[in-house]
């Protein structure tokens, strides 16, 4: 049954494309990406055969795991950070699987070295940074890459964070409005040049460059005050590509006005297709072709030749998590309740409501206990897990796909590097062999991969300087 799919309103703003990169001509292709971490997702997988037996940073390990994701052919490889671990949070951490690794930016920078097709995706909080210094470092990227690079947008703040970084506490409404004000001055400071500012240099005249082509940024806002031109030239993809992971309100109108990529969370087809239908929905608000945005729920998966040998992959997972000590429930302690009881009613926490509100319609509607909880959600964050051989891995993900739940998968591998290895072996010639991913990669940006629009430079937020004399040059 062919999908009916949202139409561009006719107030979007205009695109140009890149490399004849369009959004309207394209048959829909569906989106892979992996979320790389240093032992794999799940909280069993560091004690199992095959797992890196060290914690210690290894750019070798990371540099394998990408160069598997781009055999591959897919999308992206996204790198998280989970910045800042209070001095009075050590409590229980000889038994903690901890996200301790290179710092995203510094990693993707080595990784693009390396590869030469995968887009590269950091995350990077906007409570920490300043607007100039961030764009800066983007735009230096996605030319060291050659246009490969997404910012995974996280405006989050927890306890441990803000006391290793010295912020000041701010509610959710705060963090999303500073986060979008930020993300107006970085688009802004991309924009400042145009895109052939440096290109038409002139020995012979002794004129450098068009002094029309520079676009002085002037913001005066609530959190940022600037006045300034990017000391760097234009991306190569104008803007890198816009990630977000918002579940929440303010996530979700947040994605509906920038994101060009949203990490989602559902573990069931209805609730993937109301937040599919509902952020799509609110796009044309603000101006944007809801093809534009790729919804990309996360899913974790164990391949076996039968269902029973997937299951029992999985098992070994599960058998090996670690129930000591504190158990955290996105931000709750719950060590204090019978494991074997069910979630008590506890207030929506300040990071990551969205979510938690995901766990607790879990718990209530399969009446769940802590341990259960923590097995079908904590473990893998709230994804779908694909369990199974893998033609009936390729069929969740083509249902989902043509079923308007999904525009890909952001895939969440239980563990590395063996998980990834096999999904890039069997699923992904099995997605092909239906037609629903490529062969090989069309295009050299990661704009073009996912068939996104190229952003103009928007010329009424940013005056043109007023042109210079042109002098002759001295004989």
């Amino acid at each position: 049954m062919p999908n009916q799919r949202l139409r561009q309103p006719n107030n979007a703003p205009a695109f140009h494309s890149s490399k004849d990169c369009t959004v309207t001509n394209k048959k829909r292709q569906l989106a892979l990406g992996v979320f790389l971490t240093r032992h794999g997702h799940h909280p069993g997988a560091w004690r199992q055969p095959g797992s890196a037996k060290s914690g210690r940073p290894d750019f070798n390990y990371w540099a394998d795991l990408v160069r598997t994701a781009e055999r591959g052919k897919l999308d992206t490889a996204f790198f998280a950070d989970f910045a800042g671990q209070s001095g009075d949070s050590t409590k229980g951490i000889e038994r903690r699987h901890a996200f301790l690794d290179f710092e995203p930016l510094t990693l993707t920078a080595a990784l693009a070295s390396i590869t030469s097709r995968i887009g590269l995706v950091a995350t990077v909080n906007t409570n920490y940074e300043q607007p100039f210094a961030l764009a800066r470092r983007f735009a230096s990227l996605d030319h060291i890459s050659d246009g490969r690079i997404g910012w995974n947008i996280v405006s989050s703040l927890t306890d441990g964070a803000a006391k290793s970084y010295g912020t000041q506490p701010m509610t959710h409404a705060e963090r999303y409005e500073r986060a979008s004000e930020f993300v107006d001055v970085a688009r802004k400071l991309w924009d400042s040049w145009e895109d052939d500012a440096f290109e038409n240099a002139n020995p012979e005249s002794g004129i450098y460059l068009n002094p029309n082509d520079v676009h002085p940024v002037q913001h005066h806002g609530k959190h940022f005050q600037i006045s300034t031109v990017l000391d760097t030239a234009r991306p190569v993809q104008g803007h890198p590509i816009f990630v977000q992971a918002g579940n929440s309100e303010a996530g979700r109108e947040f994605a509906a006005k920038y994101a060009e990529m949203i990490y989602a969370a559902a573990q069931f087809i209805e609730e993937a297709q109301i937040f599919y239908a509902d952020v799509k929905g609110r796009m044309a608000n603000h101006g944007r072709d809801p093809d534009t945005l790729k919804v990309m729920p996360g899913l974790s998966f164990a391949i076996g030749s039968s269902q029973q040998e997937a299951q029992d992959k999985f098992g070994a997972l599960e058998s090996a998590v670690d129930f000591s000590g504190e158990l955290n429930l996105m931000g709750h302690d719950v060590s204090a309740y019978p494991l074997d009881g069910p979630l008590p009613d506890l207030p929506d926490p300040e990071n990551g409501k969205g979510r938690w509100r995901q766990l607790t319609a879990l718990a209530r509607r399969e009446n769940l206990s802590i341990r259960q909880l923590f097995l079908r959600f904590n473990a893998v964050r709230g994804h779908r897990v694909a369990i199974g051989t893998p033609i009936q891995i390729a069929d969740q993900i083509q249902d989902w796909f043509e079923r308007d739940a999904a525009d890909g998968f952001n895939l969440i591998p239980p563990l590395l590097p063996s998980s990834l290895t096999e999904f890039v072996d069997q699923v992904v010639p099995e997605l092909q062999r239906r037609g629903l991913f490529r062969t090989e990669y069309e295009g050299t940006t990661l704009r073009e991969h996912l068939h996104l629009p190229r952003p103009q430079i928007a010329r009424e937020a940013v005056p043109k300087a007023q042109p210079a004399p042109i002098l002759a040059p001295v004989s």
